[in-house]
């Protein structure tokens, strides 16, 4: 069992931040990066335009190999292993992976993130990046004057496709039902958006292409009948799931199921534990806002590893006053 003052689980803009954070205060914390998800979901992405400081741009990985090396060069340790087992008992958390090691934390950030959810359709995996994206905001840029194709009926995906009018000659929305999931509020706004159309009761029954996007086959959820849409763009919009269940009996979630925190803070229901990332934020879900979400946590951390040590001395301090003050032979 290896003893530690923070062990950080999960990687990622987040993760890698709070190390950063952590280990320039002289924290040494102890980064449990993920074996096959370390760096997060900007691994598979490409280009990054929209991270302040690169102005020309970053590809994902590239941006995620910098925080990582930035963390272990103020002495973060990076394990490159998954937590099977996680115990949160304040003061001594309890951590194990799956390779067997195991760490005692006085404090935890987790920066587990999320997932978003997939078509699981042959080709979707393989395009990503290249023509098919979670993230209007990331990548709406390179799709200008270009037909695009949104999925999904609720608010993110109206909201997705009518940001994505910005830049498209055209907008497909494409949903499984006639009703629209959405707030009436978005519908309206999306009903009165020119270059936006919908493909109501239908679904995405083919994606296509070798090394780019080059159309999708859709297929009608009522007759079963199939059609082409020739379109460069695919935007998946059915939501996003936190990845909780390593804690998810332990702490408090909200209704969305996403991690819950006090206030402004990153603070949650047990003591010495902390959260960033997209693990807590269902709404902006951005490598910035997430770097953000970690350097909060990282100094939340630091005061409170701050305090217990004050407060360790402070009584080391009035036992040792007791004991003198105590008569001899008492």
């Amino acid at each position: 069992m290896t003893d530690t003052q923070l062990v950080i689980i999960g990687s990622g803009p987040a993760g890698y931040t709070a190390a950063v954070y952590a280990a320039r205060a002289n924290l040494s914390p102890v980064v449990i990066a993920g074996s096959v998800t370390a760096g997060g979901e900007l691994m598979n992405t490409t280009d990054v335009e929209n991270y302040p400081g690169f102005p020309a741009g970053v590809q994902g990985p590239e941006l995620m190999e910098s925080m990582r090396e930035q963390a272990e060069k103020f002495g973060a340790e990076v394990v490159y292993d998954d937590v099977s087992t996680l115990k949160l008992n304040p003061g001594a958390h309890e951590i194990e992976t799956a390779l067997g090691a195991r760490y005692t934390a006085k404090a935890v950030i987790l920066a587990t993130g999320s997932a978003y959810r997939e078509l699981n359709l042959p080709n979707e995996k393989k395009l990503s990046g290249h023509g098919v994206s979670w993230c209007a905001t990331c990548d709406g840029f390179f799709f200008r004057d270009q037909h695009i194709a949104v999925v999904g009926g609720g608010d993110s995906a109206l909201e997705e496709a009518t940001f994505l009018t910005r830049f498209a000659s055209k907008v497909t929305l494409i949903h499984r039902r006639q009703e629209l999931r959405a707030s009436q509020a978005m519908q309206d706004r999306a009903n009165a958006d020119e270059k936006l159309e919908f493909l109501l009761d239908s679904e995405v029954a083919e994606i296509h292409g070798d090394d780019a996007l080059t159309g999708l086959t859709v297929r009608s959820t009522v007759t079963g009948e199939t059609s082409e849409l020739p379109v460069t763009g695919l935007f998946v919009a059915i939501g996003s799931d936190p990845r909780t269940s390593l804690f998810a009996d332990q702490l408090s979630l909200r209704p969305d199921g996403y991690l819950n925190v006090e206030g402004r803070s990153s603070k949650t229901a047990v003591e010495g534990v902390f959260a960033a990332g997209d693990v807590i934020d269902s709404v902006y879900r951005q490598a910035i806002t997430a770097a953000g979400s970690g350097c909060s946590a990282a100094l939340d951390a630091e005061h409170y590893l701050a305090d217990l040590e004050a407060a360790a001395k402070q009584s080391a301090d009035s036992l040792g006053e007791a004991v003198v003050a105590a008569p001899i032979g008492s």
